[in-house]
Parts: structure tokens; C-alpha cells; sequence
């Protein structure tokens, strides 16, 4: 363990020699270069719009990228921003001193209304050019218009609600009629619902809000200058059309929940931040006097809708009595208060001012700031210029933010795109629960970080917090690299003798037991994990090591068993007599190799188990190696403990139809030692070819031997084929086995013979026994009363051989009569012979002058030729031409000399001056040779038909064309 912590101490210093180095070049320790490529883009990117108005703008208003401005006394421009370049110019028509007091578009773009200083109100439509008078609505001064963004629609608002500077709320609906042939008022309905009141009387009704909550329960948000008023309640199922009357119903007799504040700016503006791809806003900033009440709208609460409020007053330089703020548009994050000169940003999670921008003073004083719901644009306009500003990711430091308030969980949410930010949070993180003496809370996000760990690790240690500590390895451990193999056996060897002091401690205190076992079973999921199966196995003597150093038994054969070490296992079971326990692991994990090991000790203990489960294993244990085992065993053991050394060898035998020799020469010791009597059985059923015998006749004989087991000793000796011994050996056990041995060598009679004979001995001589002797004659054939008299002794009296020695006379007079009988048919067959040769040589055959040549078909007399048995004749030269190609080489070598030799002796002598008895006997000479080549070229070529004989059958697989003149046959016949 020393060394491993020495090791540990090394690495440690390199690793802060190699950071110290890296920080004097500059290099931050966490890995992240935060080194920007270009500057980073503000949050709220401002743009002037390429639009120079040719009339003052009075009122400007956005909605679904749908843009529509007041300009002059009479003129309205309607703009869609995704088709800039087509504007669309509409006329009001009025006569009249009438002006533009406010616009109101809803969240669709289709419903624009238009609020004059008149008390008047016109309505138009997007998709038509005519504005329209609203009749019902004149005589009031519209201040605020609340949607309906569930039931409108691009003709029809659907019920809305619209409240006026005397504070009154009405419900109203218009509709557009299309193909209509008759004019018809657009505004359906004008009723009032609610009057607005604060402690003076009516107050101007500046906002309204209409929202959906859960189980069709709807809230509405109205204000005055100093109060936020809630009107809750529930429209029933397909009655929304009908409108809200029933819940300002609700409220008649008593006032509504309320919001009021003491300041008054003489207005007030409310709004609402809705994130993509939802409906509902999320949440809220309503600017009054006292400054901007900020909050999140809660829809499953039952009362009100508002939660999490907290008022942000207005920063120190905005004085409500001389720079106002005019109008508020909300973000995610931020809202932006409008000032007549300039734009302030306030971060909603702080209250801090994050931007401001200052408008010159030759684009006039800003007017009025709004944002398009749908696109999140937010545009400010004078009475000659208009601006844009784009949100470009607004919660770029949002996370600093949450950081410094403690919220560490929406900190790194907003960070976990950014590594090097989500570092410094789960350091700040780490460091406030170490603080707060949360210290395993601390160790898991400073694992998670790239601080230096060794600075981490001792600030644990210090802090003695062992706990806190392993936590902190094991969640570095996890975060480790496969490549990164030193830091992995490094923490995997800390971790283990963390451990284990752990455990020591706590099992020694018995209050902590739960502790104990929680903890050890934290250990075991350790050494078992997947993930450090590879560094364990690799590091597996170390371990054990420090499990023995701690006398940690019941970890070491735990590790052991995850590490597949089960030799360990065994041996610890062995060393503490479990050898049950041994014998079960062996026969679970089913490791010959350790059978074989383990086996010697096992089958001392528990025999008769070690052998069943050898058996189990089947053939996948090779008897060989379990015969030492055996041995050793069966030497100090009882007979009956020497059966289960039996009963697995039969098994190897018997089932396993094993044939190794050593296997059966000791299943037979075994036979020889303790069961005689199986041991003949087993040699019968071995049989009698030496062949298929597995065991060693010699080793068996010579066994057999020295226990005395002569039955056993008599059979292998017939296996050897030694019958003389076998019959000498079968004498001194039993006669009839003796027999038996007697009659085997059955091709060889004089052997027989000589065995019978030392039988019919033994019988006359050992048991002088005349009858038992006479019975031996009739018992084999071979045996004659001559053969066996000269064994018995001379007193013995003839009346004994009577009958023996007439059997004998008879069979004698028997075999001259045989004899004189094959004598008489040798004589007829000699005669017969005789004559059928004299009939051969006068033998002949006739042919007629127009015979023809089987072979040619020409006339057959024309050349020499043969006559055949079978009447086929040929010519000498096309006999010769079929026969010769069918001819072993051999034989067309020898054909081809004697036409050689025929062709010399036809030549005529050179020499015509001879003397006459000399040419004489030279002629005579020469004419028998030519007359002998001649007849062993017949002897060749004649010696059966070409058409009869045996080469014809031999030709019938051959092709009726040569192959090799296939080609040229082929081309003969086109």
C-alpha cells in the first residue's frame, strides 16, 4: 500500500508541475480557451428602418409581421414585413378635425382598430381596403382593447373586450360579412359588462387581458392607472361564444381581487411574454408609479393567475415627475422601459440596468415602443423615424445571474451549451455546499468540474470528510477516460483502501450497522462495476493485497469471485474445511482445470459428492488427470470408500465409453483388488480380439496373477492366443474349462491335437480317471485310442479300450474304403482326358471360296488368315491391326521384336557358296526358329476373337471416334 500512495504523491506533484507550467504559458487549468473570433454581437441589436415617412407618424402598431402606421390626419399605411416592398396606402376619409388616438391590432394581424380624439372608433379589416365606422361603439374614447385569441378569427373577432377612458368595459364582436349584397354594421354587439373604479370614481381602464387557464377557467387582467384588477371565472362548454358577461356577473356586488400601488404616472401599461410555440403568456410587467411589478403567471392557481411577484423600482436617473417612462415591452429576461431620448434594459432577476441606448436628438422624441408577439421584434418610432431592435440570444449571462443568486439548477441550464460557463457554476456550486457543510453535495459537482484535483482532495481530507471524499473519487472515477489508465488504477486502488478503512470502522460499531451494510454493498456495486472490471483485473494482485492487509476474507473471495478467480475461492474454502462450499463452486463454474486441482483434497473429505460431480461434468473431464487423485485416495481408504473410485471409473467406461488404456488398466486393478468377482465379467464383456481390447494383456496377466484370480488369468491367455498356457493354467482350475481352451486354435489341428493330449493326460495321470479319458476321445476327433494308450499304466485291462479300440477298426476300415473309391473316379477322369485329346487333333474346320474377311470384307483366301471356334475369320494383317492397339505395353513390345525377328528370317543367305551339308543344316535350323515365332506371334494375336473375346467387353466404354481425330472426323463429314 506504501507504494501505491507513493506512487499516488508522484503523480500528484506531476500533475502540478505540469499546471504550473501550463499556467505560465498562459493556458487556464479548466481547458477552455475563452479567446472570441470576432465581437460578440449586444443582446438588443437596434436598426433603423430604410423609411423616411412623408407625414408625422401618429401611432404605429405590430402583429404577425403585420405592420400598420398612422400618418398625417388622414392616411394609414399597412405594411406585411414579409413583403416590405408592397405597402398598402388606405384613406380614413374624414372631414372633420378627427386624429388618431391609439391603434389596436390583434395577435392574428387581421382586426385593426382605430381610436379617434372624436369618441369615435373605425374598424378594418386586413383583407379589405374600406375602413368602417363602428356606430355602436361612438361616443366613447377607447384606451384598451383585450382579444380573444381563441375563438377569433381573420373575419371575426369573436367576443372581445374594450375599455374606455371613463372606465367602463365593454363586451364587444365584430364581423366582416363577405359577398354580402347590402352593407351591414361590422360590430355585432356593444355592451357594457364592468366599471373600473379606484378611490376617486371611475378610472381609465389602460389595459386588457384575456387567459385561458385549466377546465375552461378564464382569467382577465384589467388596470387602471394604480390598481390590477383579476376577474376569474369558468364559461361553460360551448357557451365562449356567448362572451364573459358571467363572470364580471360574479363580481357586481363586490369588488374583484386587486393590485394597487400609491404612486400614479397618470397611465399605466401592461405586458406579456409569451415563449414559442406556446399560446399563454408565462409572464408579466406592468409599469405604474411606484415602478415595474414583475411576475409569473401561474394558471392552475385558483384566485388569481399572478405568482412570484416583486416590484422593481425605475433606476435612479428616471424621475416620474420630469422623464417619464412612456411605454414597456417584456422579454424573457429583461423589460425595456421607453423614455422620451432613450432605452433602458432591466434584467428581471436582479432589477440591474444591462443596456441602454441613447437616441440623438435629430430623430425627434420617441413616441411609443412595441413588440410583435409572434416574431419577438420590438420596434420604436418618432414622429419621422422607425427602429428595430432584434433579441439575440438574451440569456447568454443569465446564467451568472442565477449563479450569483444561489440557483445553481437554472444556472447550469442555461449554461450546458457552453462547458466553460457550466465549469465556473459547478465550482461556485461546490464551493457554497462546502460552505454550508453539505460536503457530499460539494464532492459531486467538484468532480464534475476541472478544477485541480489534488486541491480538492486535500481540502476533503482536512476537512475529515472520508464520506465526502469517496464520493468525489468515484464521481471523477466515472468521468475518467478509457485512455487515461494511470488516473483510473490510481483512484480505483484510493478508492478500495478508502473503502475498506470505512468498513473497518463501522463494523466495529454495532449502532452502526445499517451504515455498515449500506456501505458494503456500495463497495461491492464498486468492484463489480462494468466500467472498472479492466483496471481491477489488471491491478487484481494489489487488491488482494490490501483486502489481506485488512483481514477482509468475506471482500477477498467476493473479488475473487468477480474476478473470476474462483482457484482463490476454492483454496480459501479448502484452507477453512468448507469443502462443501469448494465442490459447489467447482461445480458451478465447471473449470476442469481446477477439478483437477482441487480434486486430491476434496475426495479425501466428501468422496461420494466429488465423484457425483464428476459425473455431472461428463465428458468434459478427462479421467487421466483424476486417476492420481484416485490412487492416493484408494490407498488409505476403506473398501467401501474404494467403491466411489469404482462407481466413477465404470462411469468413464460404461457411459462415457472411454478407451484410454490407463483408464481401464485401473478400473481392472481396481476389479483385481476389491471385486473378483466383476472382474471376470468385465474381461468377457471386453471380448476376445485383441484389437478392440483398451486394457494391458500383459499388465492384466501379470495382475491377475498376483491376486490368484486363475479364471481371469486363463481368459487372457486365450486373448493372447496362448492356449497351451491357458490349457495348462485351465487344468488346475477345471477340466471342462480346459476343454473349452482346447478347441479354440481351430485352424490348426496338430495344436489341437497336442492340447487334447495334455488334457486326456492330466485326466489318465492326475485323476486316473479311464471313463473321464474315453469321454476326452469322443470330445474331440483328432484323438485315437493309439494317441491315449500309452498314457495309462500297464495294469490297466483291455475290457476298458473294448469298445474304444472296435471304433477305432471301423473308422480305419472306413477311410480304405474311401480311399479305394477316389482311386476308381482318378482312373475314369484319366481316361476321359485322353480321349478328349486325341478328339482335338483331328479337329478341323471348312471355308468356302466366297468367304470374306470379318475385319475388311474382302475375300478371305486372298492372305493369310485365321479361323476362330466361334466362325469369325480375319486376315492375318487386319487381325493383327484391331488386336494390337488393345495390347499392354509389355505385350506390343514383345509382338513388335518377334515380327522383327520373322522379317530376319525371311531374308534370303547372301552367301551362294556354301557347301551343301552346311546350307542344309542351317536351313533346317532356320526353319524351326521361324516356325516357333510364328507360333507365339498366334499365341499373341490369336489367342481369342476380336469380336468374342474378352477385348471386346474391355472396348465397350471406348469412344467409336478417337478423341484426337474428333476435329478432323467432324470436318470430313460437312
Amino acid at each position: 500500500m506504501a507504494s501505491i500512495l507513493d506512487e499516488y504523491e508522484d503523480s500528484l506533484h506531476r500533475s502540478v508541475s505540469v499546471q504550473q507550467s501550463r499556467a505560465s504559458v498562459g493556458i487556464p487549468h479548466s481547458g477552455y480557451v475563452n479567446a472570441r473570433l470576432e465581437k460578440e454581437t449586444p443582446i438588443f441589436n437596434k436598426q433603423r428602418i430604410d423609411f423616411t415617412p412623408p407625414e408625422k407618424i401618429n401611432s404605429l402598431v405590430v402583429s404577425s409581421n403585420q405592420l400598420c402606421m398612422s400618418l398625417g390626419k388622414d392616411t394609414l399605411l399597412r405594411i406585411d414585413l414579409g413583403k416590405p416592398d408592397e405597402p398598402n396606402q388606405v384613406e380614413l376619409g374624414r372631414k372633420d378635425e378627427a386624429k388618431v388616438y391609439k391603434m389596436f391590432l390583434d395577435h392574428t394581424g387581421s382586426h385593426l382598430l382605430i381610436a379617434l380624439n372624436t369618441s369615435e372608433c373605425l374598424y378594418l379589416n386586413r383583407s379589405v381596403q374600406k375602413v368602417r365606422a363602428l356606430s355602436r361603439w361612438k361616443g366613447h374614447l377607447i384606451e384598451s382593447v383585450g382579444w380573444n385569441k381563441f375563438l377569433g378569427s381573420e373575419t371575426n373577432t369573436g367576443p372581445i373586450l374594450v375599455g374606455t377612458s371613463q372606465g367602463q368595459i365593454y363586451e364587444a364582436e365584430i364581423s366582416v360579412s363577405e359577398g354580402s349584397l347590402f352593407s351591414t354594421n361590422p360590430d355585432q354587439y356593444f355592451r357594457q359588462v364592468y366599471t373600473l373604479e379606484e378611490e376617486s370614481g371611475p378610472a381609465p381602464v389602460c389595459c386588457l387581458e384575456i387567459e385561458r387557464g385549466i377546465e375552461g377557467k378564464f382569467f382577465i387582467i384589467a388596470t387602471t392607472r394604480k390598481r390590477l384588477f383579476q376577474f376569474v371565472g369558468k364559461v361553460p362548454e360551448g357557451t365562449e361564444q356567448q362572451g364573459f358577461s358571467s363572470i364580471f356577473a360574479v363580481h357586481a356586488d363586490h369588488l374583484p381581487s386587486f393590485r394597487e400601488f400609491p404612486a400614479n404616472l397618470g397611465f399605466s401599461e401592461i405586458a406579456f411574454y409569451t415563449p414559442k410555440l406556446r399560446s399563454n403568456p408565462r409572464s408579466f410587467a406592468w409599469m405604474m408609479g411606484n415602478g415595474v411589478l414583475y411576475g409569473t403567471l401561474d394558471y392552475s392557481r385558483p384566485d388569481s393567475i399572478l405568482s412570484e411577484e416583486r416590484v422593481w423600482v425605475y433606476p435612479p436617473d428616471i424621475d416620474i415627475t420630469v422623464n417619464k417612462p412612456i411605454s414597456i415591452v417584456l422579454t424573457q429576461f429583461h423589460f425595456l422601459l421607453l423614455l422620451s431620448d432613450r432605452v433602458k434594459a432591466v434584467c428581471t432577476l436582479n432589477g440591474q440596468v444591462v443596456f441602454q441606448d441613447l437616441f440623438l436628438e435629430k430623430f425627434g422624441s420617441l413616441t411609443r415602443m412595441i413588440k410583435d408577439p409572434t416574431v419577438q421584434q420590438i420596434w420604436i418610432h418618432t414622429e419621422k423615424v422607425v427602429f428595430r431592435y432584434h433579441v439575440q440570444r438574451e440569456s447568454r449571462d443569465v446564467w451568472k445571474m442565477y449563479m450569483n443568486m444561489n440557483k445553481f439548477d437554472l444556472a447550469k441550464e442555461y449554461c450546458k451549451d457552453r462547458p466553460e460557463c457550466l465549469d465556473i457554476v459547478l465550482a461556485k456550486e461546490a464551493e457554497h455546499c462546502f460552505q454550508n457543510k453539505r460536503y457530499l453535495d460539494s464532492a459531486k459537482c467538484y468532480a464534475l468540474t476541472q478544477s485541480y484535483f489534488e486541491e480538492i482532495a486535500l481540502k476533503f481530507i482536512e476537512a475529515k470528510q472520508e464520506e465526502a471524499l469517496m464520493e468525489f473519487l468515484i464521481k471523477k472515477l466515472s468521468n475518467l477516460k478509457p485512455s487515461e489508465k494511470t488516473q483510473t488504477t490510481l483512484l480505483t486502488t484510493w478508492l478500495t483502501e478508502l473503502y475498506l478503512n470505512w468498513l473497518g470502522i463501522l463494523q466495529g460499531d454495532p449502532s452502526q450497522r445499517s451504515l455498515y451494510l449500506d456501505t458494503r454493498e456500495k463497495f461491492r456495486t464498486f468492484l463489480s462495476s462494468p466500467k472498472n472490471k479492466d483496471c481491477l483485473f489488471n491491478n487484481r494482485a494489489s487488491i488482494y493485497e490490501l483486502l489481506a492487509s485488512h483481514g477482509d476474507t468475506e471482500h477477498m473471495v467476493y473479488f475473487a469471485v468477480i474476478m473470476q478467480d474462483y482457484e482463490r475461492v476454492v483454496a480459501h474454502h479448502c484452507q477453512h474445511d468448507e469443502y462443501d462450499e469448494a465442490l459447489n463452486v467447482l461445480s458451478r463454474h465447471r473449470d476442469e482445470k481446477l477439478f483437477y486441482k482441487f480434486s486430491p483434497v476434496l475426495i479425501q473429505h466428501i468422496p461420494k459428492k466429488v465423484v457425483d460431480a464428476w459425473i455431472s461434468m461428463g465428458s468434459r473431464l478427462d479421467a487421466r488427470n483424476l486417476i492420481p487423485a484416485l490412487v492416493n485416495y484408494s490407498q488409505s481408504a476403506s473398501t467401501q470408500q474404494i467403491n466411489e473410485a469404482i462407481r466413477y471409473m465404470e462411469f468413464c467406461v460404461y457411459q462415457l465409453e472411454e478407451t484410454q488404456q490407463a483408464i481401464h488398466n485401473y478400473l481392472l486393478s481396481l476389479y483385481a483388488l476389491c471385486r473378483p468377482d466383476s472382474l471376470l465379467s468385465y474381461l468377457e464383456q471386453a471380448g476376445t480380439n485383441p484389437n478392440r481390447i483398451h486394457y494391458d494383456l500383459k499388465y492384466a496377466l501379470r495382475l491377475c496373477a498376483e491376486h490368484g484370480h486363475h479364471r481371469a488369468c486363463v481368459h487372457i491367455y486365450k486373448v493372447m492366443e496362448l492356449y497351451e498356457e491357458a490349457v495348462d493354467l485351465a487344468l488346475q482350475v477345471d477340466v471342462d474349462l480346459a476343454k473349452s481352451c482346447a478347441d479354440l486354435p481351430e485352424d490348426d489341428e496338430e495344436l489341437r491335437k497336442k492340447l487334447w493330449l495334455k488334457i486326456a493326460r492330466h485326466v489318465v495321470q492326475e485323476e486316473k480317471d479311464v471313463k473321464k479319458a474315453m469321454a476326452c476321445l469322443s470330445s474331440c476327433a483328432l484323438l485315437k485310442i493309439e494317441d491315449v494308450l500309452p498314457f495309462f499304466p500297464d495294469f490297466v485291462t483291455i475290457d476298458h479300450f473294448k469298445e474304444a479300440i472296435c471304433n477305432s477298426l471301423e473308422d480305419y476300415n472306413k477311410h480304405i474304403e474311401e480311399l479305394k473309391r477316389e482311386m476308381e473316379e482318378a482312373t475314369q477322369s484319366a481316361k476321359r482326358i485322353r480321349e478328349d485329346i486325341q478328339e482335338m487333333r483331328n479337329k478341323y474346320g471348312s471355308v468356302e471360296p466366297q468367304e470374306k474377311c470379318a475385319a475388311c470384307d474382302f475375300p478371305l483366301l486372298n492372305r493369310p488368315f485365321y479361323l476362330f471356334l466361334c466362325g469369325h475369320m480375319f486376315h492375318y494383317d487386319c487381325l493383327l491391326q484391331a488386336v494390337f492397339p488393345n495390347l499392354p505395353a509389355y505385350k506390343q513390345a514383345k509382338l513388335e521384336d518377334l515380327q522383327k525377328k520373322l522379317a530376319a528370317t525371311s531374308q534370303p543367305s547372301k552367301s551362294h557358296h556354301r557347301p551343301k551339308d552346311a546350307d542344309t543344316i542351317s536351313l533346317g535350323k532356320g526353319q524351326q526358329s521361324r516356325e516357333q515365332i510364328k507360333a507365339d506371334i498366334d499365341d499373341i494375336v490369336a489367342a481369342e476373337c476380336v469380336y468374342c473375346g474378352e477385348l471386346m467387353i474391355r472396348s465397350i466404354d471406348k469412344p467409336f471416334i478417337d478423341p484426337q481425330k474428333y476435329e478432323e472426323e467432324m470436318q470430313s463429314w460437312l
